[in-house]
C-alpha cells in the first residue's frame, strides 16, 4: 500500500513538472513572438511557368490572397496583379510593373514593395544617417516642398520598404518624406538587450530621426506608423517634448494595446487563453517593459492630432477591436480620429486590397486645408 502511495505521488509530481515546462515553455515562446529579433529568408514560393506578362506560382495561403503584391527574386522584382480565374492548384497573376521572372525562379511573394524608393517606384531619394542615442541609423529621405515632413515608421521586426506603400500618394502632395530605422533593424545600432521593446524604447529614435530633420529644415511633421510602429508613434507623442510640432498622424494596423495584441497572438497559436498574461509577465522580466503601459485605449497620449487610422477587418495579428477600443477612447476624449475599416485583407494589407480607395483616405486626410474627419 506504501509503495502504491509512492508511486501515485512520484507520477503526480512528474505530471506537475511536465505541466510546468510546458506552461513555461509557452510563455517563454509567446514572449519571444513579441519581442526576438527576426531576419527574414529569401524565398517563399517559386515560378512554375511563364506566359507573356502572367506569372504562374504554387499556391500557398500567401500567393492564393486577392490584390496588389509583390514577387521579388535575386536581384529583382515585379508588381503582380490580382489573381487571373482558372489555375486550379496554381496561381496564375500579372505583371503590373518590373520584371518577368524565368520559370523555376524561387522568390519571396510578399505585401511590401521591394528595394528602396528608386526600386520601388522610380522616385529619386538619398540614404542619411540618423543619430540616435545608441548610435547612427539609416534613413531614406525623399525630398518635397515645404517644412512639413512625412516620417513613416515601419513595424515589428519590419523593414524600411514596408513603408513606401504610401510614398507615391506623399510625392504627389510634395511633402518631404523620410522613412527611418530603429534599435534592431539590419544597419541600425541594437538594442542593450538585443530584444525589441514593442515602442518603449523605440520611440526615442523617432525623436531622434525628427530632431535631425529639423537640422535639415522641417519644422512640423506628420507621423506615419504601421503595425508596431503605430505603438512607437503613440509613445513618441506622449512622452516626447517634440510631440507638439505633429500635426497628424496615420495609423495602418496599429498595435494600439499590447494586452489585446498577446491575446490575439494565443489564440493564433492555439494556447490557453491565461498564456497571454503569463507572456507578458515573460517580457517584464526579459526587458524590464511593462506591457499594461503600452495601451493607448487605457493611456491615451499626451499630445493627440488629428488622427486616420486604417485597419482590416480579417487583421490576426492586431485585432481590429484594438481600433474599435481607440476609436471609443478617442470620441470620449474629443480626440479626432477618421476610422476607416476595410472589409478584406490579412495584417498591414489595406492597401494591397483596394490600393486606390487607401490612396484616396490618404491623399484627401494630408492635402493642405482639408478636414481631418
Amino acid at each position: 500500500m506504501r509503495a502504491l502511495v509512492k508511486r501515485r505521488l512520484w507520477i503526480a509530481g512528474l505530471a506537475t513538472v511536465v505541466v510546468m515546462g510546458a506552461t513555461g515553455a509557452g510563455a517563454w515562446f509567446g514572449s519571444e513572438q513579441s519581442i526576438g529579433v527576426v531576419r527574414y529568408g529569401t524565398g517563399n514560393t517559386e515560378v512554375l511557368a511563364v506566359r507573356g506578362d502572367l506569372v504562374t506560382l504554387t499556391r500557398t495561403p500567401e500567393t492564393g490572397k486577392p490584390g496588389t503584391y509583390w514577387l521579388e527574386w535575386t536581384g529583382s522584382y515585379a508588381m503582380l496583379g490580382d489573381v487571373v480565374p482558372g489555375a486550379g492548384d496554381r496561381v496564375t497573376r500579372k505583371v503590373l510593373r518590373g520584371h518577368v521572372p524565368s520559370a523555376g525562379t524561387p522568390g519571396w511573394f510578399g505585401n511590401v514593395p521591394p528595394g528602396d524608393p528608386e526600386v520601388a517606384w522610380g522616385i529619386g531619394y538619398t540614404e542619411i544617417m540618423v543619430p540616435t542615442e545608441l548610435g547612427p541609423a539609416p534613413a531614406w529621405y525623399v525630398p518635397g516642398e515645404g517644412d512639413t515632413w512625412v516620417v513613416a515608421v515601419h513595424g515589428q521586426n519590419g523593414r524600411r520598404k514596408a513603408e513606401l506603400k504610401v510614398l507615391p500618394v506623399v510625392h504627389g502632395l510634395r511633402l518631404p518624406f523620410l522613412d527611418i530605422s530603429y534599435r534592431n533593424d539590419q544597419g541600425a545600432p541594437a538594442s542593450p538587450d538585443g530584444l525589441l521593446h514593442l515602442g518603449d524604447s523605440e520611440w526615442r529614435d523617432l525623436e531622434a530621426a525628427l530632431r535631425h530633420a529639423r537640422t535639415m529644415g522641417a519644422r512640423r511633421f506628420v507621423l506615419y506608423g504601421t503595425s508596431m510602429g503605430g505603438q512607437v508613434v503613440g509613445q513618441f507623442l506622449d512622452r516626447s517634448p517634440l510631440a507638439a510640432l505633429v500635426d497628424r498622424v496615420v495609423m495602418d494596423a496599429p498595435m494600439i494595446d499590447v494586452g489585446m495584441t498577446a491575446e490575439q497572438g494565443v489564440r493564433t497559436h492555439h494556447l490557453p487563453a491565461f498564456m497571454a498574461g503569463l507572456s507578458n509577465q515573460v517580457v517584464r522580466w526579459r526587458t524590464g517593459v511593462d506591457p499594461d503601459r503600452l495601451s493607448l485605449i487605457r493611456r491615451p497620449p499626451r499630445v493627440r492630432p488629428p488622427l486616420l487610422l486604417i485597419h482590416t477587418v480579417p487583421d490576426t495579428e492586431h485585432p481590429i477591436q484594438e481600433a474599435y477600443g481607440l476609436v471609443a477612447a478617442g470620441r470620449r476624449l474629443g480626440w479626432e480620429i477618421r476610422f476607416e475599416p476595410f472589409e478584406r485583407g490579412g495584417h498591414t494589407e489595406a492597401w494591397n486590397v483596394d490600393r486606390a480607395r487607401y490612396d484616396r483616405l490618404v491623399r484627401d486626410f494630408l492635402s493642405p486645408g482639408a478636414s481631418p474627419t
